[in-house]
């Protein structure tokens, strides 16, 4: 019995010092653009919010985020100022850095921005599945 008393407190306080780095870390990000997502014909909704640390590394953070399931889906920032539900970026030739595969359909999720990505290009976080070629939901950002 003791020996799950200590292990559950090891477990109490290794929780503890997580959550006091993360808080640590996002004290040190600033906040940079913020946008709401929408969608219609796949209801997506959330926020998308990028943060700045102190080395100018970018991450975005999907906050509240739910989307529907799907195959191969990912997410992008995209040279628009937003997309419509199933808009093809491919046959359209929009200009698109990827961030990666979409890690959940639904929850809080953190994507690293490549270095150097321009902000006052790349306005939209789109959700987007390739094999279908189609938009399921976007966030037109807007700067702090």
């Amino acid at each position: 019995m003791n020996g799950i008393r200590k292990m559950a407190m090891a477990g109490v306080l290794l929780l503890a010092t997580a959550a006091a780095f993360g808080q640590s870390s996002m004290q040190k990000s600033e906040p940079v653009a913020t946008g709401t997502f929408h969608g219609q014909v796949h209801a997506t909704s959330g926020r998308a919010s990028i943060y700045k640390d102190m080395d100018s590394k970018m991450v975005l953070r999907l906050t509240n985020f739910k989307t529907s399931n799907g195959p191969d889906v990912h997410v992008l920032l995209i040279a628009a100022k937003d997309a419509e539900d199933n808009q093809n970026f491919l046959s359209s030739m929009t200009e698109r850095v990827e961030l990666g595969k979409l890690k959940g359909n639904e929850g809080d999720q953190n994507y690293e921005i490549p270095t150097g990505t321009d902000l006052a290009k790349f306005k939209t976080v789109a959700i987007y599945c390739e094999r279908f070629n189609a938009t399921f939901g976007a966030a037109p950002l807007e700067k702090f």
